[in-house]
């Protein structure tokens, strides 16, 4: 059992990584809200879509940015901060007052492992909420009567009509893209706001200049009575706008773990594939190792090689690392989701060949 008090080493230790890592964050974020701020530029003008909803939507997508971005920060800037402590023999040291390599890479997971918790709690609440506020921006500005709920899915209105889709997929079909809605409820209201009717879809269809309804349900609330009707498929004219509802639906990356498993759980109860949704689910869970390994994997390198080296050499080594490391976990999922396996191999398979890694390197510098 490992056991670890924090002492003043540590703390040394672990506020200069913290520096490094913030520093580094703090570029990398700046770079990719640059670049998500011109990329809604081209969005100006369609619809009430203006330069002041193009930076809404990226403000409220910053917490989500930041948790994307945090592993790479993660690596490149523990690697600077640790080559900064070797380049001033500060490393060599502190193994002079008898603290071990091993002692010294836990200080600095400490500090990463908090950070990691911490970006976390942010992309479950605030990343998550940020993400939805700002597609409904976006919708509502650029259509005007289209929002996504949080919890209760798609929400949209045409007159006197509203509809309610739990998820929707684009498929294609005969070489073109179709949006398909499930799980659809249809709401209409009488000339006195009071409920008309409730219809009830399994699936619904985009067509040339309607919506094709699945499964039918449909409930007619009269005065004195309620009268129920099936049909296997029925056309809904419509005019409400497929590219308004796309844009509206949230995609699977940015929910927040506790809607993935329920869109999971939904999935299956219908026998719909879930694998887009369970790929986001694990990889979220696997998050926190596939920092700590990385980082740890890198660690090793600030020992001896980096103290000649400059920030230079430090940020490439960073890049490599994370590059590869990405890369190798890309082909571990697709590879799983070719021939479907389960992801929590593909996700477990890159932090333990890292740790190996890791391992290796420790045990040949200290040979």
């Amino acid at each position: 059992m490992i056991r670890f008090t924090p002492r003043i080493h540590d703390r040394y230790v672990g506020k200069v990584v913290l520096g490094t890592v913030l520093l580094v964050w703090a570029v990398l974020l700046g770079l990719d809200v640059t670049n998500g701020v011109s990329g809604q530029l081209r969005e100006i003008g369609r619809g009430n879509f203006t330069f002041t909803h193009a930076l809404a939507f990226v403000a409220y997508t910053i917490p989500r940015r930041a948790y994307t971005l945090f592993p790479t920060a993660a690596v490149i800037g523990a690697l600077m901060g640790l080559g900064q402590l070797a380049a001033s023999s500060e490393l060599t040291a502190l193994r002079a007052l008898g603290l071990s390599r091993r002692r010294l890479s836990l200080s600095v997971a400490v500090t990463l492992a908090i950070l990691t918790a911490g970006m976390m709690l942010c992309m479950e609440t605030v990343g998550a909420w940020g993400q939805v506020q700002a597609d409904n921006l976006k919708g509502l500005a650029k259509y005007g009567n289209v929002t996504r709920g949080r919890y209760a899915g798609l929400w949209a209105r045409e007159g006197d009509v509203f509809l309610n889709a739990r998820n929707g997929d684009q498929v294609m079909v005969d070489g073109r893209q179709q949006l398909v809605l499930q799980d659809v409820r249809l709401y209409r209201l009488d000339d006195e706001g009071r409920l008309a009717s409730i219809t009830h879809a399994a699936t619904a269809t985009h067509a040339s200049d309607s919506w094709i309804l699945n499964d039918v349900v449909r409930t007619t609330f009269g005065d004195r009575a309620v009268q129920q009707d099936r049909a296997p498929q029925q056309r809904w004219a419509s005019r409400l706008d497929p590219a308004a509802l796309t844009a509206a639906l949230g995609q699977p990356r940015y929910m927040a773990a506790a809607d993935l498993k329920r869109s999971i759980d939904y999935r299956r109860r219908n026998d719909l594939d879930a694998r887009d949704y369970e790929e986001i689910y694990w990889g979220r869970w696997f998050y926190p190792l596939n920092v700590l390994a990385l980082c740890l994997a890198a660690i090793p390198f600030a020992f001896g090689s980096l103290r000649s080296g400059g920030a230079g050499k430090r940020l490439f080594l960073g890049i490599m690392f994370a590059l590869v490391f990405w890369l190798l976990q890309l082909l571990f999922a697709r590879m799983s989701t070719a021939l479907r396996l389960d992801y929590r191999l593909a996700y477990a398979a890159a932090p333990v060949l890292m740790l190996l890694i890791s391992m290796w390197l420790f045990k040949r510098r200290s040979s």
